[in-house]
């Protein structure tokens, strides 16, 4: 089976596409609102559990949303080498954050920057090995890696809804999660207006509209919006110099495997949503530019950068396929990363609204897989228990994510994740049963054949020319009735 590719050229790529300064600024900074809870969240939780002061956290969280801006930047506008010129939102990965926390635990944060550097420098050199497996991600594999990007997001949608931190009073409340109706209920509304600006841009004006309704009953506050500095400059190793330990680097290495497994999954979705090409040197130019962001960003004070998920689904939603809208996202970062304030104001929005329009962002995700998985040929092969496998063991994480707890480190890393789970999984099973075809039974197995009708080989070799099938009965070319033997009959 082949990968899905579509004939486009450098001059009619739709991520090309030009839509001026303010559709640009627009739809940017509805793709920052999207991933803004996502990109703060990994340096406030880290931080925490490194033992750092509120003001150092704050510079953690400027730091990465800096460093974010940066590697966006270069994916989407790209440099020789480096960047697949898609419409990806980078930020910082979730994947290693248990293994971060591990590590603060013997060499504090300097020794998680040593890791991430050491690590992404190893991914580095490897790129070529992932960038050359274009033909292991036909259609059947994108399908199940993006319905399960859906899937594994909706918990972050409903947390979010219920109010986003659970040691909150009010977590779970009822006016958290009518909050977040009403924002869905505005998200669908304003999709289904006739004009196509406001259509598109339904995400952020339900985000502003939920904003207000939230500070109209006192669920929003702006008063820490004015507290520190307006301006701030990002400082190379403010935490203290990288210090690098062997075990530390082999953790986050297992990280740094999984990153370029989700990666090439995020740039064949986003590839398959935008209908635009993805060869092997563009997957390799995107992971590199993957794998040179993360080595980069500790030297500002930020950890391993890898492409959104939930902003693949806002490209799916609004249709807006310009990489040069999610490149000026990426200037709106590195602003937020150099003025704190706007930052904060971004982070006053409550989380219910954001789990509002997220319950519809997420699901539109798994909507795009469902439809890629509808072009998939089921007949008479054994690509429904591919997909059924698939997508089942990389939904165990997301409904049990205690699962893998009692596992060594390394494997609760890699398949904690409920998108690489799915996706190593169907790889997996696509090389077994599409490109390693010996030893194949030429009789499908009952979920082969439940999809299709199927007669055996067996069966056919019977048949003499002339045969024929009416009324229920066959018959030989002289019109005699042959015998039927019924299933089980002797």
């Amino acid at each position: 089976m082949e990968s899905t590719t579509y004939p486009t050229t450098e001059s009619s790529r739709p991520e090309d596409e030009k839509l001026g300064p303010f559709a640009n600024l627009a739809y940017g900074f509805q793709h920052i609102l999207t991933m803004y809870g996502g990109i703060v969240a990994v340096p406030l939780i880290v931080g925490q559990a490194a033992g750092l002061s509120p003001a150092e956290i704050g510079l953690l969280i400027t730091a990465s949303l800096f460093a974010g801006g940066a590697a966006t930047l270069l994916q989407t506008i790209g440099l020789p080498f480096f960047g697949c010129q898609l419409p990806l939102v980078q930020g910082v990965s979730f994947a290693g954050v248990a293994t971060m926390i591990a590590i603060s635990g013997n060499g504090g944060i300097q020794a998680i920057f040593g890791a991430v550097i050491a690590s992404s420098f190893l991914g580095l050199l490897i790129t070529p090995v992932f960038s050359r497996i274009t033909r292991f991600f036909p259609p059947l594999v994108a399908g199940i890696v993006i319905t399960t990007i859906g899937l594994t997001l909706m918990p972050v949608a409903g947390s979010w809804a219920m109010g986003g931190n659970r040691a909150a009073a009010d977590y779970g409340s009822q006016a958290n999660i009518l909050l977040a109706g009403v924002t869905m209920l505005i998200v669908l509304l304003l999709s289904k207006v006739g004009n196509a600006a406001i259509s598109r841009l339904s995400i952020l004006l339900a985000l502003v509209i939920g904003t207000v309704i939230a500070y109209a009953f006192g669920m929003t506050d702006f008063s820490r919006v004015a507290e520190g500095p307006v301006f701030a400059l990002p400082q190379i190793f403010h935490f203290g110099y990288p210090t690098f330990g062997v075990a530390a680097i082999i953790s986050m290495f297992i990280v740094i495997l999984v990153t370029l497994v989700e990666t090439s999954a995020d740039i064949f979705a986003v590839g398959e949503i935008v209908e635009t090409k993805v060869d092997s040197r563009r997957l390799g130019d995107g992971l590199r530019a993957d794998m040179l962001s993360s080595m980069l960003a500790p030297f500002f004070g930020s950890f391993t950068q890898s492409a959104f998920a939930q902003n693949v689904g806002l490209v799916a939603v609004t249709g807006v396929k310009s990489r040069y809208v999610v490149a000026t996202g990426g200037l709106i970062l590195v602003a937020l990363g150099l003025l704190p304030v706007m930052g904060r104001v971004v982070a006053a929005i409550p989380s219910p609204v954001l789990g509002g329009a997220g319950i519809v962002l997420f699901g539109t995700v798994a909507a795009s897989g469902i439809r890629t998985l509808s072009r998939v040929d089921y007949a008479n092969n054994m690509n429904l228990i591919i997909v059924a496998s698939s997508i089942g063991f990389g939904t165990i994480p997301i409904v049990i994510p205690s699962f893998y707890d009692q596992f060594p480190a390394w494997v609760e890393t890699i398949f904690h994740s409920g998108i690489s789970s799915s996706a190593l999984m169907a790889i997996t099973l696509n090389l077994l049963f599409n490109h390693l075809t010996a030893g194949n039974s030429d009789q499908p197995s009952v979920f082969g054949a439940a999809s299709e009708r199927t007669i055996r080989y067996a069966d056919i070799a019977q048949l003499r020319d002339g045969d024929y099938y009416a009324d229920g009965k066959l018959f030989d070319a002289e019109g005699n009735e042959v015998p039927l033997i019924r299933a089980g009959g002797h």
